[in-house]
């Protein structure tokens, strides 16, 4: 194993730095396989992230769902089955290619875009 010319010979993380940097090579892991999620689901076709397009931005569906009990999976399910009415009368259409978890990963990412 290769030392980190970085630290100085002999001294080794703790656990607690070697767990707190594997935590954020995880979260910025999937923040990016998030960000690019959206445009291999077909979002992309209807949805900006700030700005409206056909539907609304995910930033503005992120604020407008932020305090309320269970958005995720809320939203995950109008991910999948799609709704009418709640932004105007243009649908939403039922988005059946993506799978159940799919949707709850995109709905966390919008909810947390706000």
């Amino acid at each position: 194993m290769e030392r980190d010319p970085a630290r100085p010979p002999g001294v080794r993380p703790t656990k607690a730095v070697a767990a707190l940097a594997a935590g954020l090579l995880l979260s910025s892991g999937a923040a990016l396989a998030d960000d690019e999620m959206y445009k291999t689901k077909n979002c992309f076709a209807c949805h900006r992230i700030d700005r409206n397009h056909l539907g609304p931005s995910f930033v503005s569906v992120g604020a407008r769902y932020a305090d309320q009990k269970d958005a995720d999976s809320m939203l995950a399910q109008k991910i999948r089955e799609g709704s009418v009415g709640v932004w105007g009368p243009s649908p939403m259409p039922p988005q059946t290619q993506v799978t159940e978890a799919e949707a709850l990963t995109l709905s966390r990412w919008i909810l947390q875009l706000k």
